[in-house]
């Protein structure tokens, strides 16, 4: 299983990504404790190893600001949090960007219902989604196709999320220790999730 460790915010938590070698690392332009301007996640891309692949994380953002980051090197992938529709998820893609939707899951039919976002991939994630909770696991047998899971994923129960046929794992809180990350966690985290399954490494 792949993992993206999200809401990197100091040269420290790029470092810890390097040393650890996720998948995916994640800036938040959302409103967030974690939130970057693009002039930081700039700095903190160029401190990125280039084969770590580095995602945006927006809430209703202007498709232009988005399509900005992407021509300036800052991001590859978008992961869009809030109510965007399929015409921005068309726009993004028509640039060569990669989108992720989330979707907030309170039932199977948001899990059934995910297909219809026209995003590359979706993204699970608890109803109120951003909390660090996780939501009923069982619910993703409904899922089709490749899918990130996010919402309460630590090294306790890591080996549960892959269980789930998850395509990437997304982590931010559960890497951090006193609202920051953590070195150790990271470690744990991203050998844990490259053990499971058949992990090949980058996007496919």
């Amino acid at each position: 299983m792949m993992i993206k460790i999200c809401g990197l915010f100091r040269e420290d938590d790029v470092q810890f990504v390097n040393e650890a070698f996720p998948d995916y690392a994640g800036f938040v332009f959302a409103e967030s404790r974690r939130k970057v301007s693009p002039e930081q996640a700039k700095a903190l891309r160029a401190a990125l190893i280039p084969d770590i692949i580095p995602v945006g994380v927006f809430r209703d953002a202007d498709a232009d600001a988005i399509a900005g980051l992407y021509s300036d090197g800052i991001i590859d992938v978008a992961q869009l949090h809030g109510g965007e529709g399929p015409e921005l998820v068309d726009s993004l893609k028509e640039q060569g960007i990669t989108t992720i939707k989330t979707v907030s899951v309170s039932g199977a039919e948001d899990v059934r219902n995910a297909c219809g976002c026209g995003a590359d991939y979706v993204m699970f994630d608890n109803g109120s989604g951003g909390t660090g909770e996780r939501f009923d696991w069982s619910l993703l047998s409904h899922a089709n196709g490749k899918f990130f899971l996010a919402g309460g994923i630590d090294a306790g129960n890591i080996g549960d999320a892959a269980a789930t046929g998850a395509y990437a794992a997304d982590v931010s809180s559960g890497a951090e220790t006193g609202g920051v990350k953590d070195r150790d966690k990271i470690r744990t985290l991203v050998m844990a999730a490259h053990s499971q399954g058949s992990y090949k490494g980058g996007i496919s």
